[in-house]
């Protein structure tokens, strides 16, 4: 899974310190979450887009959308 959540961070105004704060987590969660290295959970992610006031597939999406189905 790919993810905008850099982009967004930095658009709000937020170091990875003050993130990880705002949301429980290590600031090598976040560091892990931007670089693609850990996918969080359901409801972390949904934390996180209401933070940044956006709906969840606007940060997090899926790398490849040639599946099948």
């Amino acid at each position: 899974m790919k993810n905008n959540m850099m982009e967004y961070r930095r658009k709000f105004d937020y170091s990875q310190e003050s993130l990880a704060q705002q949301l429980g987590v290590s600031r090598q969660t976040i560091i892990s979450i931007e670089k693609g290295k850990y996918n969080p959970s359901l409801p972390l992610a949904m934390i996180i887009a209401e933070l940044f006031q956006t709906n969840v597939e606007s940060i997090f999406f899926l790398e490849d959308k040639d599946y099948k189905k």
